[in-house]
């Protein structure tokens, strides 16, 4: 989890394919009006949230209830919305990645080929609740490359709950 730019889909890849899960982008489940509108520099609203997280949960128990353990990038920014992806979900976890406000602005000004357009960055930054010590996840940096960051969340996984 975390905000455009922090890492979601690289690190996730990387830890689904360490462990040979299944991997899914939590940006492939928004409906088209959500793309609209951030493509259009529009920040979404709770309501337009909703459906697509109700969307990733159910993609999530899909999996859980047939025992499969898999890897889902979402931005999950609100407290909220990780209580709606975890509710009755007892295996997920969440990572979230931190990364200086600096140097998400940096990625996004270079980042091609996705719909969520930099200026929509301080939104999803105000927007932003830190994952919490009572929350089942942890956070981790993504300052020290892509390889290191898979190693450590993996790390922080088989503390959480072993693989």
């Amino acid at each position: 989890m975390g905000v455009s730019g922090s890492g979601k889909t690289t690190v996730a890849r990387g830890v689904a394919q360490r462990r040979g899960w299944e991997f899914a982008e939590g940006d492939d489940f928004h409906p088209p009006a959500n793309v609209a509108k951030m493509r259009s520099g529009t920040p979404l609203q709770d309501e337009d949230r909703w459906p697509w997280l109700r969307a990733v949960g159910a993609w999530i128990g899909e999996r859980e209830a047939l025992g499969r353990s898999v890897v889902v990038t979402c931005s999950a920014l609100k407290r909220s919305y990780r209580d709606l992806l975890a509710e009755g979900r007892p295996a997920v976890r969440f990572c979230e990645l931190v990364v200086p406000e600096d140097v998400l602005a940096e990625r996004l000004a270079h980042r091609t080929g996705h719909y969520m357009p930099a200026s929509l960055l301080r939104s999803q930054l105000a927007t932003l609740e830190d994952l919490q010590p009572d929350e089942p996840g942890f956070r981790v940096s993504t300052l020290g490359g892509p390889d290191a960051v898979v190693a450590e969340v993996l790390r922080r996984l088989e503390v959480l709950r072993p693989l």
